[in-house]
């Protein structure tokens, strides 16, 4: 055998310890072969996320324009102006996620060097950047139709409390972290979201009609974020007790793991149904609320990723920064325009457009950074 030299024996130590392999890392440098592999580990669900997402979308709307009736079926019942069965998809999607939290770690995550600083550039990039950016962009883009335009900027006030928990688990960001982040969003949407609101809305947008208290954004926080927070919580805390770590995460983790994607293929294809006329009678419309939505989603999430690498964050801390900017919360801004304008509201239809630009869109995202993981700068 050809002897090598100490560093590296010391570097196919720590592949064979992250379990690559060395000879596959020498036919294939660039990290493809791993990347594969990672793949073909992944189960159907996950592998083809993407497809279903697309699937499903094409065939809620189509289901929702052809079928009678099922406008008035989904909405059967509302929590906070948001139908009962998105209420439900919106707990089955986020529960399993919040189980995985080790919420027994968040004070020693807190305490960790550098974590003021992230926390402190997600601050403003949530509550400075992205309502700014939103608005102006509404503006470059649709000058001639207010009514949308006020639906765009309700989406960029609302942010991310929700989905950005699956986007960061399938892009392997920090579960600890995220959740830090998701639970400082939700206090600051409770007292901001109505202030920022009433600034973008009405004095720089001079616009009028807007009626939301801060009980409205409450109850809708506590709803969606804090009724599955407080589940996963007990969840952990008495399963783990009881049953011991081991098994928790290797059974009732693997069990509910996939409950989250099938919550948000759910959500997708009851909130689409719903709006199905308005987005078919609207299309040319919805076509150009798109570009705004667009440019707003690649300009926070690759500026974010840019700001992150230049300041050297490790990998899962980059990745939840850079999703938590970019992700907003669609359920709230829906909640806010349909108690605001009315279920069918033109205000309604822009920020249902939201999710279905943000979902294909920050799904993309979630394999990008997926490249940059061998790459990803470290502390």
């Amino acid at each position: 055998m050809e002897n090598s030299s100490p560093e590296r024996k010391q570097q196919l130590a720590l592949d064979i310890a992250d379990g690559n392999d060395p000879s596959d890392a020498a036919k294939n440098p660039d990290g493809r072969t791993k990347l594969q592999g990672l793949f073909k580990q992944l189960s159907l669900l996950d592998r083809y996320l993407y497809v279903w997402i697309f699937i499903v979308m094409a065939v809620s709307i189509i289901f929702g324009y052809y079928v009678k009736g099922v406008k008035k079926a989904f909405q059967v019942a509302e929590i906070t102006s948001v139908s009962l069965p998105i209420a439900i998809g919106l707990w089955v999607m986020m529960y399993p996620v919040l189980c995985k939290v080790q919420y027994e770690m968040l004070g020693g995550v807190l305490r960790q060097a550098g974590s003021l600083k992230t926390i402190s550039l997600s601050i403003v990039s949530n509550w400075i950047v992205g309502p700014a950016l939103m608005t102006g962009l509404a503006w470059a883009t649709l000058p001639d139709l207010p009514d949308f335009r006020t639906g765009v900027i309700l989406v960029g006030i609302a942010r991310c409390i929700a989905m950005v928990l699956i986007w960061n688990d399938l892009a392997k960001g920090d579960a600890d972290y995220c959740a830090i982040l998701v639970a400082i969003n939700s206090i600051l949407q409770i007292i901001l979201f109505t202030p920022v609101a009433l600034l973008y809305l009405k004095v720089v947008s001079r616009g009028k009609g807007f009626h939301v208290s801060s009980w409205t954004v409450a109850k809708s926080v506590l709803l969606f974020l804090g009724v599955p927070l407080v589940a996963g919580v007990l969840t952990r805390l008495i399963l783990m007790n009881a049953f011991g770590r081991r098994w928790y995460e290797s059974k009732f983790l693997r069990f509910i793991g996939p409950w989250a994607l099938i919550g948000l293929l759910y959500t997708i294809f009851v909130m689409f149904s719903i709006q199905a006329h308005q987005i078919v009678d609207n299309i040319g419309h919805v076509v150009r609320v798109a570009v705004p939505l667009l440019l707003y989603f690649g300009i926070l999430f690759f500026g974010s990723l840019g700001i992150c690498r230049w300041l050297k964050v490790p990998y899962p801390l980059m990745v939840t920064q850079c999703f938590t900017a970019a992700s907003n919360n669609f359920e709230l801004a829906i909640a806010v325009a349909v108690g605001s304008f009315g279920i069918d509201s033109t205000q309604a239809l822009a920020a249902t457009i939201g999710p279905l630009i943000e979902v294909p869109v920050l799904l993309l995202f979630v394999y990008i950074v997926g490249f940059f993981q061998r790459k990803g700068p470290s502390v």
